[in-house]
C-alpha cells in the first residue's frame, strides 16, 4: 500500500478549522456580547480623556480649581506667597498716600523745615525698598511653586497614563498625548506663576486702595468703583464665547504635534516615495486648523478689552471732572484728590490685567481639561482587589479554551487551548491575522480574555498581580524599540542593576557581542531615536539581549528573528536550546526554521488550533504546517495552497 496514499489529504484539513469555526459561532458572539458589556463603561468613561476638544460646557476657572488639592503639600510657601504680595502691593499704594499727606502740608503750610521733606521722601524710599523686597519674594515663592505643582501635576498625568491598557494607546497619536504633558502642563505652569499672582495683585490692589479711598472720601470711591462693575458682565461674555475656541485651538496644537511627529519618525519613507509635497499639505492643513482656532478667540478677545478700555477711561473722567468739584467744594482736600488721582492711575493698570487675565484663565481652563482629563484616566486592567503575587517562579502556563475578539472587530482567538511546563518550547506559525500574536499579548495581560482561562503555575493571571506575573516574562516584540541611549542602557533596561559581564553575556546569546565591539564606542555607542543608527537586524538582537539579561522563566519571542541572517539566526537558534533549560520558550515565527526546534508547534487558522505536534510529526501529517514548511523552503510542486490562501 502507499505510504502517500495512507496520509490524510491536504485538502481534509480544510474541514476541521472550518467546522471549528462554526461550532464556536455562537461562542463567539456571546464573548463578543461579554466584550461589548464589560468594556462599553470603561471605554465612556475614557471617551472625553483631554485629547479631543468635545465635552460639556466650559465655565471660568471650572478645570483651574483642581489644581488646589496640589498646593497642600506646600501650604506654607503658598502662604508666604500670598503674604509677600500683600505687602508688595501695600508698599506699592504707601507712596501715594505720602503724596497726598505731603501736598496738604504744603498747601496749608505745616511743613516749615526741610527736613520735615526729607522725612517724606524717607517714607516714599522706604515704600520702594520694601516693595523690591517684598515683589522679590513673591515672585520667587510664586515661580517656585509653579514649578513644583507643575512637576506634580505633568507626574501624576504620567503615572495615570502609564497605567493604562494598550487598547488606549493604539486609539491615539503620540503627538497628541505628548502636547498634553508637555504644552498644556507648561500653560497651566504659566498660570500658576503669572495669573495666580496677577489674580492676588488684583484683589489686594483693589482691597486696600478701597479701605484707604474710603477713608479719604465715600462719595470720590463709589465714583471710582461704579462702573468697575460693568466689567463683571463682559467677564461673563468673554468667558462664554471664547472657550471653546480656546479649547479648539489646544485641539489643533496636538494635532499639529502628531503629524510632525509621524513625518519625523518616517522622513525616509517620506522621501522614497517622493511624498514631501503631500506631507507639506498635511502640516499645512492642520496648521491652518490651529491658526483659525486662535483667530477666532483673537476676534473675541479684541470685542472684550476695548470695553476694559472705556470703563477705565469712564472711571477716570468722572474721577476727575467730579473729584475737581469736590475739592472747589472743599468736600476733600487737595491731598485727598491727588491720592485719588495717583492711586486711580495704579489702579487702571489691574484693570487692563484683569482683561489679560480673563483671557490667560481661558487658555488655562482648556489646557486644565485636557490634564485632568488624563489624570482621570482609570485602566480597566489592573490588579484586582484579591491579587496575589505569583510565588517562586513560573514552571507552567496553559491556555483553556480561550476566545478572544478586539473591540469593534472580528473574533481573533476560537477555543485555543494549549500547555506549556518548565524545560519546554512552543511555536506558534500560522497566515498572517490568525492569532498569533493576540496569545503574546494575552499572556502579557495586554488584553484579557472574553472567556476561557489563561494561567501560570494553576494560577488564573487575572488573579495574579500584574507585576509579579510579568517579572517572570523575557519579551521580544515583532516591532523592535529601542530608547535613545547607549547600546549597554538598552540592554540594561530589564535589569538596571545588571553587571557589565552580565549584560555582554546576554548579548553573546542574543549573537549581538560581535557586532557591539565593532561599533564606535562599543557598548556606550548611542542607537538614536528608536534605534535608528542600527540595523533591523541589530535591533532584533539587542532587544533579544535585553529579554535574555533577566533570565526569565518564560521566554516570549515574537518574530524575534524575522530581521536577520540565516547564518546569524542559526547561531541564536543554537544559544537558545542552550538557554532554555529551565525555563519556557513561547515563540511565534512566520519562518518556520525559527520554530522547527520547539518540543510542540501550534498551527493557527482563523484563531484555531487546527495542528499541533512536533516539526517532524507536522511533515508526516501532511497538512497546513507541511504546506507552509513547502512553501518556504521552495518545494513547491508540494504546495497545495490550503495554507496561504488564508493570508491577509
Amino acid at each position: 500500500m502507499n505510504e502517500k496514499a495512507t496520509r490524510p489529504s491536504r485538502l481534509a484539513y480544510t474541514t476541521p478549522w472550518t467546522t471549528a469555526v462554526h461550532k464556536t459561532e455562537n461562542r463567539s458572539a456571546q464573548a463578543t456580547d461579554v466584550t461589548a458589556t464589560s468594556t462599553a463603561e470603561p471605554e465612556e468613561r475614557n471617551r472625553h480623556d483631554g485629547v479631543d476638544e468635545s465635552g460639556d460646557k466650559q465655565v471660568l476657572g471650572k478645570q483651574l480649581w483642581r489644581v488646589l488639592p496640589f498646593i497642600k503639600p506646600y501650604k506654607g510657601r503658598f502662604i508666604l506667597g500670598i503674604v509677600s504680595n500683600a505687602g508688595a502691593r501695600a508698599c506699592d499704594l504707601l507712596p501715594f498716600v505720602a503724596m497726598g499727606l505731603l501736598t496738604d502740608a504744603v498747601l496749608n503750610g505745616t511743613i516749615t523745615e526741610a527736613r520735615e521733606y526729607v522725612w517724606y521722601g524717607g517714607l516714599i524710599l522706604a515704600a520702594f525698598t520694601g516693595l523690591a523686597i517684598f515683589q522679590g519674594i513673591s515672585n520667587y515663592t510664586w515661580e517656585t511653586l509653579a514649578q513644583f505643582i507643575q512637576h506634580d501635576i505633568r507626574m501624576q498625568a504620567f503615572d495615570s497614563l502609564i497605567k493604562m491598557e494598550m487598547r488606549y494607546f493604539e486609539d491615539r497619536q503620540t503627538g497628541d498625548i505628548m502636547s498634553v504633558l508637555s504644552a498644556d502642563v507648561n500653560q497651566l505652569e504659566n498660570f500658576l506663576s503669572d495669573s495666580s499672582t496677577s489674580i492676588i495683585r488684583i484683589i489686594v490692589t483693589f482691597s486696600v486702595a478701597f479701605a484707604i479711598l474710603m477713608w479719604m472720601s465715600w462719595k470720590l470711591t463709589v465714583i471710582l468703583f461704579v462702573p468697575i462693575l460693568v466689567i463683571i458682565p463682559l467677564v461673563y461674555f468673554f468667558s462664554t464665547r471664547v472657550q471653546r475656541r480656546y479649547r479648539e485651538s489646544r485641539q489643533s496644537f496636538g494635532d499639529i504635534n502628531s503629524v510632525l511627529a509621524n513625518n519625523i519618525s518616517g522622513m525616509g519613507v517620506v522621501q522614497a516615495y517622493n511624498a514631501e509635497k503631500y506631507e507639506s499639505q498635511r502640516v499645512g492643513k492642520e496648521s491652518g486648523s490651529y491658526m483659525d482656532a486662535a483667530v477666532k478667540a483673537t476676534v473675541i478677545r479684541n470685542r472684550f478689552l476695548p470695553g476694559i478700555y472705556v470703563i477705565a477711561g469712564l472711571a477716570f473722567a468722572l474721577l476727575a471732572s467730579i473729584g475737581g468739584w469736590l475739592v472747589m467744594t472743599e468736600d476733600i482736600t487737595p491731598g485727598q484728590f491727588v491720592t485719588f488721582l495717583l492711586m486711580s492711575t495704579r489702579m487702571s493698570m489691574p484693570l487692563f490685567i484683569l482683561g489679560m487675565l480673563v483671557n490667560q484663565i481661558q487658555k488655562s481652563e482648556a489646557s486644565a481639561r485636557r490634564i485632568f482629563a488624563m489624570i482621570d484616566l482609570e485602566a480597566t486592567i489592573v490588579d484586582k482587589e484579591s491579587a496575589t503575587a505569583l510565588e517562586g517562579r513560573a514552571e507552567q502556563i496553559s491556555f483553556d479554551n480561550v476566545y478572544f475578539g478586539y473591540p469593534e472587530g472580528q473574533q481573533v482567538l476560537n477555543g485555543v487551548s494549549f500547555e506549556l511546563k518548565k524545560n519546554q518550547s512552543v511555536g506558534i506559525v500560522g497566515p498572517t491575522g490568525a492569532g498569533k500574536s493576540t496569545i503574546v499579548k494575552l499572556l502579557l495581560r495586554y488584553y484579557e480574555p472574553d472567556s476561557g482561562i489563561a494561567t501560570m503555575n494553576g494560577n488564573d493571571l487575572q488573579e495574579l498581580t500584574l507585576s509579579s506575573m510579568r517579572k517572570q516574562i523575557g519579551y521580544v516584540s515583532q516591532d523592535v524599540y529601542l530608547f535613545h541611549g547607549t547600546v549597554k542602557e538598552n540592554i540594561a533596561y530589564s535589569d538596571q542593576s545588571a553587571s557589565q559581564e552580565e549584560i555582554e553575556e546576554a548579548a553573546r546569546l542574543a549573537g549581538a557581542h560581535d557586532f557591539i565591539t565593532e561599533l564606535a564606542g562599543g557598548y556606550q555607542a548611542v542607537v538614536g531615536d528608536r534605534g535608528v543608527k542600527l540595523s533591523g537586524g541589530q535591533r532584533q538582537r539587542i532587544s533579544l539581549a535585553r529579554a535574555l539579561l533577566r533570565r526569565p522563566p518564560l521566554l516570549i519571542l515574537d518574530e524575534a528573528t524575522s530581521a536577520v541572517d540565516t547564518r546569524t539566526e542559526e547561531i541564536i537558534q543554537r544559544n537558545l536550546n542552550e538557554f532554555k533549560d529551565g525555563r519556557m520558550t513561547v515563540a511565534v515565527a512566520h519562518r518556520l526554521s525559527t520554530i522547527r526546534d520547539a518540543d510542540t508547534i501550534l498551527v493557527l487558522v482563523e484563531g484555531v488550533v487546527v495542528e499541533r505536534g512536533s516539526h517532524d510529526e507536522l511533515l508526516a501529517a501532511d497538512g497546513v504546517y507541511a504546506d507552509l514548511w513547502a512553501v518556504q523552503t521552495g518545494d513547491l510542486n508540494q504546495t497545495t495552497g490550503q495554507a496561504t490562501k488564508f493570508d491577509a
